[in-house]
């Protein structure tokens, strides 16, 4: 209640702290005989980090971990389980910047037109693709659009995100168009009451899942041909490195794309970066001169 009431937290986050909180709670009773965690001390903690680094868990996947970590230990201090806070002087693992994979507009398009459109869902999972594509989204915002958060006629809709926090974004004419035809067809389907009010249903009527956004993501790349290892986030990356490309301003990239700090939008500036040396190493000709 208080990771989901609090902090706003999914229920995918959620699971992950718990699953952490119990790496350590095994950690420490085999370790020091089932020592209570009001006695659980900052050191017990390094102690427990070091063998995680010792089973070559990843920087990533520790910088998780520890934030899991500082959750449950805010809760013990809250509930006056604990008088001071354990995780005070642990820091988190240094993490290089990742840039991740992102397709061409060319590979965007074939992926688009790819689909079997004699498929009975064509319709809807070429308007998830656009939205995505057109607007950025994460899974979660995607799953838990609404009908009534379409506000089609200002080329507007709005998406709760991280910590429940909606934002308003502009959606292309382009998109729109795939939409309404999706919403012409799924006039026609089966829709359970409790789930009416969500955008995409799945074929019994009820709010898709993030793994079938997955599946519907994967089988539209194999059905277009793309050799690219590519996932539902792929889209969003996308979005936003081809709006960097393009010359649009990085704040208003962060704004739609719901960051809450730029230097996390700033990973596109890096992409675009590789764009232009990759340009001039294939494209200048004093590149294709001999030194001799």
């Amino acid at each position: 209640m208080y990771l989901h009431v609090e902090k706003g937290l999914s229920e995918h986050t959620i699971s992950s702290y718990l699953h952490d909180v119990e790496k350590l709670s095994r950690f420490i009773s085999g370790h020091y005989d089932d020592l209570p965690v009001s006695e659980v001390s900052t050191e017990h903690i390094r102690q427990f980090l070091k063998e995680l680094h010792q089973c070559d868990i990843d920087p990533r996947s520790q910088s998780r971990i520890i934030s899991g970590l500082r959750a449950f230990f805010s809760y013990l201090l809250l509930e006056e389980i604990i008088h001071s806070n354990t995780m005070d002087g642990i820091e988190a693992p240094t993490i290089g910047k990742k840039i991740p994979k992102v397709l061409s507009v060319a590979e965007v398009k074939q992926l688009m037109e790819g689909l079997d459109m004699s498929h009975p869902q064509a319709q809807r999972n070429r308007a998830i693709m656009e939205i995505m594509y057109a607007c950025g989204l994460r899974v979660s915002e995607l799953t838990h659009l609404s009908l009534n958060h379409l506000y089609l006629e200002l080329d507007m809709i709005k998406v709760l995100g991280k910590n429940n926090k909606e934002r308003l974004i502009p959606i292309s004419r382009r998109a729109q168009k795939y939409l309404k035809l999706y919403l012409e067809q799924r006039r026609q389907d089966p829709i359970h009451e409790d789930h009416r009010h969500f955008v995409f249903l799945n074929r019994r009527g009820k709010q898709l899942s993030r793994h079938m956004i997955y599946r519907i993501i994967r089988d539209a790349a194999d059905q277009s041909n793309l050799k690219k290892q590519i996932s539902p986030h792929t889209l969003r990356h996308c979005f936003a490195t081809h709006l960097v490309e393009g010359g649009a301003d990085l704040r208003a990239v962060q704004e739609m794309l719901g960051h809450s700090s730029i230097m996390t939008t700033e990973i596109y500036t890096h992409i675009n970066n590789e764009y232009l040396r990759r340009t001039i190493n294939q494209y200048h000709p004093m590149n294709h001169l001999s030194d001799e």
